[in-house]
């Protein structure tokens, strides 16, 4: 009961993160199974966990950091990491895929209704995980800094790292942890994914828009740019927005010329 209770009080503290997690359940089953969506889910968070389980004792691989525990008895934490924290990596891994499968697979287009071709032959390929990688790691280019100022907004302080990093407080190596988790995330679903392929085939009964995972991708980091220019963080909002144009002209070119 106790668990339930701080699982019930984990969503009305982090409200924003069960609506990011939702929209991503509702597309990853529509385009993948309610099966594979579990699994993905379960796979992401359980190598986010791991990681962050590590980072805060060795400080592998995102540099050495600790959460406060100021919200331990209002929300669920599993050992000394925030339940919702490990859980927010399986949606923003999903949506840089998403993501980076638009930018590989070939598109059929029929005015703004853009589909995916054929991504069997590259939906698992290293090209395609390692730009999702990538595009995980610019995601928390954003929305790292406004986490670590939580303090000045609803999210409340939640971390600090054991030194103060190069890039807005945050230590490059908080990213190259981001890059590592995505891209070990991805890989291991791969694997699973491909056997699960060869016992229980999954076929979508109609194509999914190609721009619902691209649009979420989106939509987290508008929040978080929103929060950032909010808390008066001006250069680090520009900053942000300029990778998120870029991101976001690199997406529309590739529509463009399809």
């Amino acid at each position: 009961m106790e668990t339930l209770s701080l699982l019930w009080g984990t969503v009305l503290l982090r409200p924003y993160v069960f609506v990011f997690l939702a929209f991503y359940l509702t597309i990853a089953i529509l385009n993948m199974g309610v099966l594979r969506s579990l699994l993905f889910t379960v796979l992401a968070y359980g190598v986010a966990f791991l990681s962050e389980y590590s980072s805060t004792r060795n400080g592998f691989p995102f540099g050495h950091y600790t959460y406060i525990e100021t919200t331990r008895d209002q929300e669920l934490w599993i050992s000394n990491v925030p339940f919702m924290d490990s859980l927010s990596f399986s949606f923003l891994i999903y949506v840089s895929y998403t993501v980076s499968l638009l930018l590989w697979a070939p598109l059929i287009k029929k005015g703004w209704d853009i589909r995916l071709g054929n991504i069997e032959p590259l939906k698992h390929s290293i090209r395609v995980i390692a730009s999702a990688a990538i595009l995980c790691m610019l995601m928390d280019v954003i929305i790292d800094p406004a986490a670590f100022l939580g303090d000045r907004w609803f999210l409340g302080k939640i971390y600090f790292y054991q030194e103060e990093g190069e890039y807005f407080h945050i230590p490059l190596t908080n990213f190259a942890g981001w890059f590592f988790v995505a891209g070990v995330a991805l890989s291991c679903f791969a694997i699973l994914n491909r056997w699960l392929d060869a016992k229980i085939p999954f076929h979508p009964q109609h194509q999914l828009p190609a721009l619902l995972g691209p649009g979420l991708y989106f939509g987290v980091l508008i929040f978080n740019l929103g929060v950032t220019f909010y808390i008066g963080e001006v250069l680090l909002g520009c900053l942000g927005t300029l990778i998120s144009l870029g991101i976001f002209f690199l997406v529309l070119f590739k529509i463009k010329r399809c």
